[in-house]
Formats: structure tokens, sequence, C-alpha cells
């Protein structure tokens, strides 16, 4: 089955920060969204410029897309907002953040179990596990999935993803959660800069108007509280963790291409293994240092971890798989909007200040992920926008003049020469 390159994101877009920071395309849905300027043929449609058959039927397809939009939009929103206020509430009774973050990261092992249970319910040819297994094991490569491959090409994205994650989790520990979540949404710029730069991505001059929006909304949010060692700390933290999981996003891109589902929930379980195996000694080590150190069992919040846990694992499936049914640029959506819903809860929540340098410095990130979100050829989209309204003007002109050229006095004047004759 052909397989479409995939595009660094937040991703896909985005871009998730304590999350899956790959981008995936699956086996039974095409992935490119049309755009604007492009009217792509509608099923049943004919060549030769003939109109479709089955008009109502392709929007009743992009109305149940946008629809599907909207509902992811909301999860992605609402399931990264209330995982970045749960860990907050989770620290004021267990400040342990790696501790925290390697438990979450062990919940990656239930991916590629959840999506073969899906695969059983939907598709019409069913495969054994094993069969499966074999199958999205040729991600890897033709030899599929050896000891030297799980060391070269799984285990270095493992250590990003829990670095990633431990660097936000401990800044929410410094800073309030309105600025880490608008900070980390810098991530997308750097992603677009080590792409041009490392994977010789095409140059758009947009893009850099974004990063540099980006680096004046990082300046302006450490400004905001006036330089204090506190929040610099907690600010470095946050950009730290938006430079890792963009560097995660274009090695991905580098080394490993582009994932099908399948291949992308397998990629996933395999480095939650990687976390119990390799990364399990580093939380003890902590304990017997009581650098993340608790009195007993019994005084660890295990609802606060779980909830952050499956808050953390449902926005994770939802950013991977939404692009199943709707437009990726809708998904990245619901990681901006998380800003504002942070916000309000800090307000009611925390002693936070929104003066105005805080508030530009927001709008500023904001608009940067905003423009980093346009197409490749919006400016040929925007071209042809604007010529087709030029074109429709000049036409309802024409029809205007027309209409007054056929009204009663027009017909007069047209009649008279016949009186004549």
């Amino acid at each position: 089955m052909k397989k479409h390159s995939a595009r660094v994101a937040p991703l896909s877009a985005c871009n998730s920060p304590v999350l899956t920071l790959t981008k995936v395309e699956g086996e039974e849905h095409p992935r490119e969204p049309p755009g604007p300027a492009e009217a792509q043929a509608p099923a049943g449609a004919e060549t030769g410029g003939r109109s479709s058959r089955h008009p109502w039927t392709c929007s009743q397809a992009r109305l149940k897309k946008v629809f599907w939009g909207v509902a992811v939009v909301v999860c992605v929103c609402a399931s990264w907002a209330g995982s970045t206020q749960l860990a907050k509430q989770t620290f004021k009774k267990f400040d342990a953040p790696f501790t925290l973050t390697w438990f979450a990261t062990n919940w990656n092992f239930l991916f590629f179990p959840l999506y073969y249970a899906g695969h059983v319910c939907k598709s019409t040819e069913k495969q054994s596990v094993k069969q499966r297994y074999r199958e999205c094991c040729r991600f890897f490569g033709d030899n599929g999935l050896t000891l030297k491959v799980f060391f070269t090409k799984a285990a270095p994205f493992g250590v990003l993803w829990t670095l990633t994650n431990y660097l936000y989790l401990y800044a929410i520990k410094k800073i309030n959660t309105t600025d880490v979540s608008v900070l980390f949404c810098c991530n997308k710029a750097f992603v677009f800069l080590l792409s041009w730069t490392v994977l010789r991505d095409r140059f758009m001059g947009v893009r850099i108007v974004a990063a540099i929006l980006a680096i004046a909304g990082i300046v302006m949010m450490t400004y905001a509280d006036g330089f204090h060692s506190h929040s610099v700390i907690g600010i470095a933290l946050v950009v730290g963790s938006a430079s890792t999981s963009a560097l995660y996003k274009v090695l991905f891109k580098l080394l490993l291409g582009s994932a099908k589902f399948g291949e992308a929930a397998l990629f996933l379980s395999i480095l939650g293994v990687f976390n119990i195996l390799f990364i399990t000694c580093i939380p003890v080590v902590l304990y017997f240092t009581k650098v993340e150190y608790w009195n007993s069992f019994d005084d660890i919040p295990w609802g606060n971890l779980c909830g952050f846990s499956v808050l953390l694992l449902t926005f994770n499936i939802v950013l991977n798989f939404g692009i199943a049914v709707t437009y990726p640029t809708l998904m990245s959506l619901g990681i901006v909007l998380s800003v504002p819903v942070n916000a309000v809860v800090d307000h009611y929540t925390s002693q936070i200040v929104f003066n105005g340098v805080r508030v530009i410095a927001i709008i500023i990130i904001g608009l940067g992920f905003l423009l980093l979100l346009l197409p490749e050829e919006w400016d040929v989209w925007l071209i042809k926008l604007l010529t087709r309204l030029k074109v429709r003007k000049k036409e309802e002109a024409a029809e205007g003049g027309a209409d007054l050229g056929s009204g009663p006095q027009g017909r007069s004047r047209r009649a008279r020469p016949s009186f004549a004759r």
C-alpha cells in the first residue's frame, strides 16, 4: 500500500508537549486536506469540466469532517489543559516531576494494544496480533525490530521523549501553567528552523516572521516578571522542553520518515517498553538519594497520577490518530486554545498578574503559532482567491450595466429606429 510522506508538525501538528511528537499517516484514510483554492473533484465527478453528480454527498462528507474537527479540537484542548492543571495540583502533594514523567510514559505501552483492538473492530481483513506486529515492524527495515534497531532508532527517541516531558513538568513547578503552555507553543517555530537548516525544507518568509515573533514573545515573557531567577529558570525549562520536542520531530522525519497508524502505535509502545526497562532505575536513584522522596506509598496521590496519565494518553491518541477524521490544522488549534483555558483557571486559582507585557507576549506567541499553521502554498491560494474576487466583481459590474441598459428607457431608445422605418 502506498505510503504518503509525513510532514513535521505539532503538531502537527503539531505539536505537542509532553506528547507524541510524531505526525502519523494511516492506511485506511487519505491524508491530504483540500486546499482553499484547490477544488478537489467530489466523488462521481467526471473529467472534462462536468459538475459532480453527487454534490450533496460531497458537502455532507466535508461537514462531517468539520464536525469531527470541532470534536477533536475540544478533546485536544480539554485533555492538554486538564493534564497541565492536574500536574500542577499533583505537585502540591507529590513533589516528584521525574517520577510523574516516568509513570505517565509507562502508559505508552497501551498504544499498540488499543490500536489492535480498533483494527479488530473495524478492519474487514482481520489479522492476528503476531501478523499485525510483523507487518508494522517493517517500518524499521527489512529485518524488523532487532536489538540493534531498538538501540539506534528507538532508544534515542525514548530519551528525548522523557527529557521533553520532564522539563515541561519541572517548569510547571516553577511558573504558572499559562506561561508554560504558551511558551511551549514556540515549539512549532523551533521545528521550522530545524527543518529549514537540517532537512532543507522550503524557505517561507512568513514562517521566519513567526519564528521572530516566538523569540520576541519569550523575551517579553521573561521581562513580565522582572527577570527574577525563579521565573527565568522556569522559562528556560519550557524553552528547553520545546527545543527537545522540536529535535524529536525533526530527527524522526530524518531517520524514520513517515509512519502509518499501526507503525506509529507500535513505535510509541516501544518507547513505553524502553521507559520501563531503562528509565526505571532513575526514579529509584532519586528516591534513595532523597531528591524525589516520599514517606510511604500511601502518601502518593494515585488518583492524580492515574488521572494525569489518562489525560496525557488521551491527548496523544487524539493528536496522532485524529488526522483520520479531520484536518491536521484543526488539531493544532486545540493546543493553542488550551492557553486561554489555562489562563482562566490560573486567574481563579493562583496569584498570576496579567500585566500588559504578559498579555502582549501571549498574543505575539499565539500569532506566531497561527502563522506557522499556514500551508506552504498559502500565497498561491491567496492570489487565486483575490483574482477570483476581482473577476467576480467585474462580472457583477457588467451584469449591473446590462440590467440598466435593459430597463424601460433603454428599450424605448432601441425601439425608436424601428418606428422611423
